[in-house]
């Protein structure tokens, strides 16, 4: 299988194979090991609104390499974000919605709805 297709953990990449269960959601999947990561968090005392923002990785405080080390994560990310929409959208055609309520749904023109999704449809 191409690993390029293969499913993985939105949050820490690791392939569907390599893990015990992966949760999908809409057009995002998560790990059983993520998720045992959020319960502990959640677990934690709650930190002040200030310490909680100090907490959150942010581009300022990287340096450039590690900034750069993280792009290519992102990325994948947004191509599996992407793949699942157009899964998506494709069943919503084959049940017979239009280009004009596909568009509405997602915040554009009908017309911008078929020349994002259309090709694809046609191949699947």
């Amino acid at each position: 299988m191409d690993d390029k297709l293969t499913t993985r953990c939105t949050f820490c990449q690791k392939r569907a194979p390599d893990v015990s269960k992966l949760i999908a959601g809409p057009g995002i999947y998560i790990c059983d090991q993520c998720v045992q990561a959020c319960v502990e968090i959640l677990e934690q005392t709650a930190p002040s609104p200030e310490e909680g923002a100090a907490q959150l990785p942010s581009w300022h405080s990287m340096a450039d390499a590690e900034l750069l080390s993280r792009l290519p994560r992102i990325a994948a990310v947004g191509t599996q974000v992407e793949g699942s929409l157009q899964r998506w959208v494709g069943e919503a055609r084959r049940r017979g919605s239009s280009w004009a309520s596909i568009g509405e749904s997602l915040g554009m023109s009908r017309q911008s709805a078929w020349e994002r999704f259309a090709g694809n449809e046609e191949a699947a």
